[in-house]
């Protein structure tokens, strides 16, 4: 399905919608040919490892797709623990100095504070900075992780 996607956006499109001046019109695209496939896991597992990552370029390159992927450090290949995110991140990070030339970007959930929390209708009851959807890593883990990262590539992706 993701390749199918991608061959999709890539192409100019042609369709009914609503313009900025709100008047009924064809609306035309050009295509966008810098999409990515994100790696997210699913099913219950992660798909971040080298493995994975190099079935997916494989299937990429023979559909004559760019194998341009994204990691979700999140989700299934964080096994839903927020706090297992930087280990992935750290292992996406030597792929990439191994030489992994698909691997174009990384995401994280990040936030203020940790965790996550319930939606209530009384703000009083909310803490700041927590998300409200999926559990994060706080901004301190954020920060040592992405330099970290930073750090181990900074010479490989300057010839890369």
């Amino acid at each position: 399905m993701a390749i199918n996607a991608l061959q999709s956006v890539a192409s100019p499109h042609r369709f009914l919608g609503i313009n900025s001046d709100g008047n009924v019109a064809i609306i035309t695209t050009r295509g966008n040919p810098h999409a990515h496939v994100v790696l997210r896991g699913g099913n219950g597992k992660p798909n971040y490892d080298s493995v994975s990552v190099s079935i997916c370029e494989q299937e990429l390159v023979a559909a004559g797709i760019p194998a341009n992927i994204m990691v979700d450090c999140s989700h299934a290949n964080s096994n839903k623990d927020h706090n297992l995110q930087p280990l992935v991140l750290d292992n996406v990070a030597n792929q990439i100095l191994e030489g992994n030339k698909s691997i174009i970007g990384v995401m994280l959930e990040s936030n203020i504070n940790a965790g996550n929390q319930k939606l209530s209708s009384n703000p009083d009851e909310m803490q700041y900075g927590v998300s409200v959807t999926d559990a994060c890593i706080d901004w301190e883990t954020t920060e040592k992780a992405l330099i970290s990262m930073a750090d181990k590539l900074r010479d490989t992706l300057k010839t890369r």
